[in-house]
């Protein structure tokens, strides 16, 4: 399953019949050449090369119609390999991952770096980890996604600006694809994140659909029927870059009162340490032994599950100010559901009831205020599995 390979499935014709089989097996042939239009000629031969790949498997009879008894047909998604990176500021997640998006083998690498060499270091020794706890199985790996923080070229593959990292124009695909052979496919990670809710989320058939990644800045990304939007030139879902208040705090952006700078997770330590001088009998004290520096959104969400009332209202204003600028977003994309994640929707406990509220009390009409907003279901593997979807959308959607 080199590049080569892959490029071999992505006729049009595969690609529609492997989408077919995803979407709704098991499925017949018959049935498939129904839906799709194709001749059943043109089914059979596909699905037999498709069969002779390894990707697609028969697995049963189906019921008859009025004849012999169908052939049902399925993925073999266990016997397939993506590899999924979630490169963010402090640290780069791998996960290793069969067609159905479960995680067969995950590792986690800490990076504290200012050259672009040691990131694309990093990045690699991770990957021939993960390939060296399959070596019998390298050709069946379809291939790397990568989701970036910062400003990503989606159709390079070049991360043009890591904010956190204060690295620019790193070419993650040509790299990768020169040390491992595989074919790569690189995205903003808000976005990827997306992608991931829609194929394995709760964001699976619904059409408009927005996922909110809260960390160190904000994002997202944004469904539009059922496809990701970019936008002009890549910059659709910087949702953390929505003015709140322009004569607010300076942004890292260079502008004032971003989203981000007040409902971030840094936003939240300095709002905490802002807040601490008038509050000495507060439990985070006692968690930070008295050193400021070591205030964290982590901290403030420990303190406030020991019941510390600072901590709860400081979360609980985070939620309202997530609210604010999700009410803002629901009038202009309207989307059917709203998926939470990141570090700070760990606290969502905490967040979802203000931030609900606030859409509830400024949505302008009765549907934009019912406007679902959920915590995305995978936790701190969200981004990582959107990195794998990445290439489910190479493998099995028509181009």
């Amino acid at each position: 399953m080199q590049t080569g390979s892959f490029q071999w499935m992505k006729s049009i014709n595969k690609s529609i019949v492997l989408n077919k089989i995803r979407s709704e097996g098991p499925i017949s042939r018959a049935q498939i050449a129904k839906e799709t239009n194709l001749t059943p000629p043109t089914v059979s031969a596909n699905v037999r090369e498709l069969i002779e790949q390894g990707i697609v498997k028969e697995s049963r009879l189906g019921d008859s119609q009025g004849g012999r008894k169908p052939t049902m047909l399925v993925i073999n998604s266990s016997d397939f390999y993506i590899i999924g990176l979630d490169a963010g500021p402090t640290e780069v997640e791998f996960g290793l991952a069969d067609l159905s998006g479960t995680v067969i083998h995950h590792l986690r690498e800490s990076i504290s770096l200012t050259e672009e060499s040691e990131f694309l270091d990093v990045v690699k020794k991770g990957i021939h980890d993960l390939l060296n706890e399959i070596p019998l199985m390298r050709d069946k790996v379809v291939g790397i996604g990568v989701a970036m923080h910062g400003v990503v070229d989606v159709a390079t593959g070049t991360s043009l600006f890591a904010p956190n990292l204060h690295l620019r124009n790193i070419p993650i695909k040509e790299e990768l694809e020169k040390e491992f052979g595989f074919l790569v496919k690189v995205e903003n990670d808000a976005r990827a994140m997306a992608l991931g809710e829609a194929w394995f989320g709760s964001g699976e058939n619904v059409t408009s659909m927005v996922a909110v990644n809260v960390g160190r800045g904000i994002g997202s990304g944004i469904i539009i029927n059922g496809e990701l939007y970019h936008g002009e030139y890549d910059i659709a879902g910087e949702l953390g870059h929505m003015a709140i208040d322009v004569h607010g705090r300076r942004c890292a952006c260079g502008s004032n009162g971003c989203l981000q700078t007040v409902a971030s997770g840094p936003a939240v330590a300095e709002r905490t340490v802002e807040s601490l001088k008038e509050h000495p009998d507060s439990r985070i004290w006692e968690l930070i032994e008295g050193d400021l520096e070591r205030v964290s959104g982590e901290v403030v969400f420990a303190a406030a599950e020991a019941g510390d009332q600072l901590a709860i209202d400081i979360l609980r204003q985070t939620g309202e100010y997530l609210g604010i600028g999700l009410t803002n977003l629901i009038h202009i994309i309207n989307p059917t559901k709203v998926i939470i994640g990141g570090g700070v929707s760990e606290s969502g406990k905490y967040v979802l009831e203000p931030l609900r509220r606030i859409i509830q009390e400024r949505g302008l009409t009765q549907q934009a205020k019912q406007t679902k907003v959920v915590l995305t279901e995978f936790g701190s593997r969200a981004t990582m599995l959107g990195a794998v979807a990445l290439l489910l959308v190479e493998l099995f959607q028509p181009q």
